[in-house]
């Protein structure tokens, strides 16, 4: 598949999901494409979405539910949407040889759960398309004249074509060259650029004991987050502890709002162990525990009560108790605290991680700069522009790819 220089008919920049999707179906439409990755290989991002399963996309099949997931961006994605959609995505990649399987929260992944198999497929749907790679291929910016895109200026010369799709991604993971050049040339050519910053991203927190139970992931936890000791907002789901502070699905989702506040105040949050359990429930289940091991340890029995791994990091906010006290002997305040405690573990959050953590950034091109019935520049009349550039906000659970999907094949079919 090598690429001699000449004119092309679309050249796609960046060989990620919404690059691949793109050339893909602008080849499949008879048109010559190529398509220049600065990597040696495509996909590099795609490979590490979903803990490397891939999160393909979101089993939710009504439009309307799904594009609440997108912001204030819904409005202006109802049109890319109704050309290419989540049952468009199945169709797709099961088209090209890659079932798929939904899993909890309605979660998408490859049935054989390898995010290297989402890349083999795509890129066997690029040779098979007819599109031309060129991969180790930095391009230096968009060669331009009287509001048209002329062509890319690459290591390699200048490389021309009748069209052009950006599709350089954000700034998440840099490390797999997302380095928001797109951002830096779309600036350069008059479009105004909202500055990235993670957004669905992991906490960073001071606490001890969370970071003593890293790698303890808890399917059913309610956390609130208070600014200045007041309430602001709670979601339920999977909270993972880790050595920097809190991750999983439940606290990605909720980064983008906690962000915000972080600029307020002080943030501070309440993880309920045991959002399905009231307190009196589970104060009854102490005194049961307790009973049954009257002359064992406070220590040995709090793992019979405290959720399944962080006995060790509970103890540590029971300081004021002696831990090694025969059950028998501590007394109703006491354990009352201890069941009070599994309803409201306290963490102080001090941060988001930075971008080589996050598993989107949002910031990009604002959507109103974009025709998004063809994701057509409204500045040049024959630049495309994808993926992750765009400023939409979306929550993590496969919304962020199925937008790669969509926009990258509305790119695809108009250019």
């Amino acid at each position: 598949m090598d690429t001699h220089q000449g004119s092309f008919d679309v050249i796609v920049i960046g060989g990620g999901a919404a690059g691949m999707m793109a050339a893909g179906q602008a080849a499949r439409r008879k048109k010559r494409v190529l398509i220049i990755e600065k990597n040696r290989t495509f996909g590099e991002k795609l490979k590490l979405t979903g803990n490397g399963r891939c999160n393909i996309t979101n089993a939710e099949f009504e439009p309307g539910a799904f594009l609440e997931h997108y912001g204030t961006g819904k409005e202006f994605l109802f049109s890319p949407f109704a050309q290419f959609g989540v049952k468009d995505s199945f169709s797709f990649f099961e088209s090209i040889g890659l079932p798929l399987v939904v899993q909890a929260g309605s979660r998408v992944f490859p049935a054989s759960e390898r995010a290297t198999d989402v890349v083999l497929a795509l890129r066997k749907h690029l040779e098979k398309a007819g599109v031309e790679c060129k991969t180790g291929c930095a391009v230096r910016r968009l060669v331009h004249q009287d509001r048209l895109v002329t062509g890319v200026e690459t290591d390699v010369g200048v490389l021309c074509a009748k069209s052009f799709i950006l599709a350089t991604g954000g700034l998440s993971h840099p490390e797999t060259g997302s380095t928001g050049d797109g951002f830096l040339w779309l600036k350069e050519l008059g479009h105004s650029i909202t500055h990235p910053a993670p957004s669905v991203v992991p906490l960073e927190v001071s606490d001890e004991w969370v970071k003593m139970l890293r790698g303890v992931s808890l399917p059913i936890m309610k956390i609130t987050f208070f600014l200045d000791g007041k309430k602001q907002f709670s979601k339920a789901g999977t909270v993972l502890f880790t050595h920097f502070g809190l991750s999983g699905p439940l606290i990605l989702n909720s980064a983008s709002k906690v962000k915000d506040l972080l600029q307020n105040g002080q943030v501070t949050a309440q993880i309920d162990a045991f959002p399905d359990t009231d307190l009196g429930a589970l104060d009854r289940n102490a005194v049961s525990v307790f009973d049954s091991n009257k002359n064992k340890t406070l220590k040995t029995v709090l793992k019979d009560i405290a959720p399944p791994g962080t006995s060790s990091g509970v103890q540590t906010l029971l300081a004021d108790i002696d831990l090694d006290s025969k059950v028998h002997s501590i007394s109703k305040e006491d354990r009352k605290r201890i069941v009070s405690l599994l309803k409201a573990l306290p963490v102080t959050i001090t941060g988001l991680m930075g971008y080589d953590r996050a598993v989107v950034s949002d910031g990009g091109v604002s959507l109103s700069e974009i025709d998004t019935r063809t994701m057509r520049s409204k500045l040049f009349s024959n630049l495309y522009i994808v993926g992750d550039l765009l400023n939409v906000s979306r929550s993590s659970g496969g919304f962020s790819l199925q937008l790669c999907w969509t926009t990258g094949y509305v790119a695809g079919n108009c250019a």
